[in-house]
């Protein structure tokens, strides 16, 4: 993967699941990461983890609902590693119920982390990347914003958005930056179903128990956007289970 080899890749969300996984992947490629999550402890533990097995790794403590946070790792990894080549919008929140059970603060979660903790990165990046001359956008959007479910509303409205929004970037981006989506579907993390109501929540689970597909299968999605040669950019890519509808 000789386009990864020497970059320094930023992810948020890395502390498990897809973050994690992709972090692993992308530093036994040759990546130097920089690991951004709420759980210190948990997020210590992967780059434990990945320095033990010879790999660059510094963790940041970010919440990407704010702002100053998404600064702050786009800034550690400057003064780590000299520069910033990829940015991985990974954090999402799905704290999904259907409309009548009226939880507003679940809704603005998902709106917090899932678009406004996209936006947050954005404009932490946007100028380091535009003073480097070069960088690369992945934002991870989901399966939900091609096709709506019961209960999933609000979450497939946010990940709809990250790919409207993502696409809006690319086309103001110039042929310097690239910008790309990354779509997963059933995908086995914990995540799955945390903050939805109980009923929505069992549901979620026993379907990601079904089919789901390993965090590994997304990692490497991301490994193949990144490791695209300059002027190459990978606008998205769907990866879900075979036996998802």
């Amino acid at each position: 993967m000789d386009g990864i080899t020497g970059k320094t890749i930023a992810i948020t969300g890395a502390s498990s699941g897809i973050g994690a996984a992709t972090a692993r992947h992308l530093a036994q490629a040759g990546a130097a990461v920089v690991l951004g999550a709420r759980r210190v402890d948990r997020l210590d533990a992967v780059v434990a983890e990945i320095t033990r097995a010879g790999g660059r790794a510094v963790a940041v403590e970010t919440d990407v609902r704010r702002r100053a946070d998404l600064e702050r790792l786009v800034g550690v990894a400057q003064a780590e590693y000299g520069q910033l080549d990829v940015l991985f919008s990974n954090a999402g929140s799905m704290a999904v119920s259907g409309f009548d059970e009226l939880d507003g603060d679940a809704w603005q979660q998902m709106v917090d982390v899932n678009l406004t903790g996209v936006l947050n990165g954005i404009a932490a990046a946007l100028p380091v990347f535009r003073a480097q001359g070069s960088g690369h956008f992945v934002h991870t959007a989901s399966t939900a914003a091609h096709r709506i479910a019961p209960t999933m509303g609000v979450y497939a409205a946010t990940k709809t958005a990250v790919r409207v929004l993502s696409e809006g970037l690319r086309q103001e981006a110039g042929p310097s930056l690239r910008v790309t989506v990354v779509s997963p579907g059933f995908t086995d993390t914990e995540g799955v179903g945390v903050g939805a109501t109980p009923e929505v929540a069992a549901a979620l689970v026993a379907r990601r128990d079904a089919i789901a597909i390993p965090p590994e299968a997304v990692a490497r999605a991301v490994a193949f956007a990144v490791e695209q040669p300059a002027g190459v950019d990978v606008g998205e890519v769907v990866v879900r289970p075979t036996a998802q509808d």
